[in-house]
């Protein structure tokens, strides 16, 4: 069990005496292995594909997600059992999309109250509308000192051709948060620490809705001028939506919140906006779920952030315009014609 209390908590972490393991197998867990590999001699890695488990340990790379990416298998210790890989964990860093979360870790024997659990979700789960933060506490009794979130802006594809980025390490307890902001810090990765957890872990899912919305509007002929103003407006929506469901000083505009929205709205690396061009050009939500070999958590978002809202009543246009083409079926030119006359 790790405590506070031990005074060079940082400097145990710096020289590996605790033992970090990623869950999830896709393109974010996939590079969060890359980075994490900097600073740290072993890593547990669990993935639910026998498959990509066999294919990562002959191949040292992942065979679906940045395949470019090389990876010392001698120094992973990859597993298709849950169980095996939390037991030999301290830090436990989970990166399974939200949409899976609540199914994989329903195979979880082992306990996680004495874990340091980090969500790198950036998403809701659905079954329950709860943020990563928040079921791990409830659900699974992790005290929420010691639960962490990472998040900013930092696309995996980006990672992987190691293109400086940054990320956040969000935690109450600021050792823990700042112990594994450096682990992850590395030559093309700068990382700070926040106390936000609950802030930045709504923005991380919120980004993803704004950027369907983006996505959307570019698939229906919007221009760049537009765009702006969609964005603008969507980190306004962003900082009453935080507000309102936990209040506490903040700035919007650290990268945490407004770059991480900039990045998922803008590139052409975000799965999210992906996703909504598609809806603009006039796919179905399951053709354009179909096409994609990736989740793009902004679908369950739009339905989760809306049902979470109907308690607080907040002015969010751009969530509400999003469900209603995804859930309601509504025509996307239609509800953007509305949209439209609401943003300034």
């Amino acid at each position: 069990m790790i405590t506070t209390k031990r005074p060079e908590f940082k400097h145990i972490i710096l020289k590996n005496k605790l033992k970090v393991a990623v869950l999830g197998g896709g393109s974010w867990a996939t590079a969060l292995i890359k980075i994490l590999m900097v600073n740290k001699r072993s890593l547990g890695w669990y993935m639910r594909s026998e498959k990509n488990k066999e294919f990562i340990e002959r191949n040292q790379h992942n065979p679906t997600y940045l395949t470019s990416t090389t990876l010392n298998t001698k120094r992973l210790k990859i597993s298709t059992d849950i169980n095996f890989v939390v037991k030999r964990a301290d830090i436990v860093i989970v990166a399974i999309p939200s949409a899976f979360i609540k199914e994989e870790f329903s195979k979880l024997q082992i306990s996680l109250k004495n874990k340091i659990v980090v969500s790198a979700v950036k998403g809701v789960i659905p079954e329950n509308m709860k943020i990563p933060v928040t079921f791990f506490q409830e659900d699974f009794g992790v005290p929420l000192d010691r639960i962490g979130v990472i998040c900013g802006p930092c696309h995996a594809e980006e990672v992987a051709m190691e293109k400086l980025s940054y990320l956040t390490v969000a935690s109450q307890n600021q050792t823990y948060a700042k112990c594994i902001a450096a682990i992850l810090k590395t030559k093309y990765i700068r990382t700070k620490a926040s106390n936000d957890i609950i802030g930045t872990e709504y923005a991380a899912m919120l980004k993803n809705i704004y950027a369907i919305a983006a996505g959307i509007a570019h698939g229906l002929g919007y221009g760049d001028n537009f765009q702006s103003v969609l964005m603008s407006n969507a980190i306004r929506e962003t900082k009453r939506f935080i507000k309102d469901v936990h209040k506490m000083k903040r700035n919007i505009n650290n990268s945490a919140y407004l770059g991480d929205l900039l990045v998922t709205g803008y590139s052409v690396f975000s799965r999210n906006r992906t996703f909504g061009n598609m809806i603009g050009k006039g796919y179905t939500v399951k053709a354009a779920q179909l096409e994609m070999s990736m989740i793009a958590e902004g679908y369950y978002a739009s339905k989760s952030a809306r049902i979470i809202n109907s308690e607080f009543r907040t002015q969010t246009p751009i969530i509400e315009a999003v469900y209603l083409i995804l859930y309601e079926r509504k025509n996307a030119q239609k509800v953007f014609d509305k949209l439209v006359k609401k943003l300034d």
